[in-house]
């Protein structure tokens, strides 16, 4: 089992996480790896949560499913969202967003494109397009009337 984790910096938000539903999924981005010919793959893959596909010689389904164009090996991983999400007072401080449950491949690197979500911290007001693919986000919180920002954000893949 693996975890995507987030290590950040928020100021004058709370709340932080994926902007992700059924009707609106969000697509996880990642590098990949062949655990067989431990071959990385050339190309992003995007998997979300909500999407089942059934593994060959298997009763079982996964997220994501994949034939290594090397080995022809098939692999699969399931993921599932953390209840948890980036509050003001974890600032620097490791939080597992997501859990993955990969069979065959490894996770090298998480691309952080899509939106997040968080609130501001003294005011509640939503922010619903967060990007945070530059490492860095800021805004204006009109009710606060102060400047709220996520920075030194990092994402890592760890063993849980």
């Amino acid at each position: 089992m693996l975890g995507l984790v987030l290590n950040a910096v928020p100021s004058g938000v709370t709340d932080l996480g994926f902007v992700d539903a059924p009707e609106n999924p969000f697509e996880f981005t990642f590098k990949i790896q062949c655990n067989s010919c431990r071959e990385i793959h050339g190309n992003e893959v995007n998997i979300n949560q909500y999407e089942q596909h059934s593994i060959q010689g298997s009763r079982g389904e996964a997220n994501f499913v994949f034939r290594c164009k090397n080995c022809k090996r098939e692999s699969s991983a399931s993921l599932q969202t953390s209840k948890k999400r980036y509050m003001l007072e974890d600032s620097g401080k490791d939080v597992t967003m997501l859990t993955i449950d990969p069979r065959g491949i490894d996770f090298v690197e998480f691309i952080p494109v899509g939106l997040f979500s968080c609130k501001g911290a003294e005011s509640n007001t939503p922010f619903n397009e967060v990007e945070l693919e530059d490492g860095e986000w800021y805004d204006y919180d009109e009710k606060s009337g102060d400047e709220v920002s996520i920075t030194d954000i990092k994402w890592s893949i760890k063993k849980l």
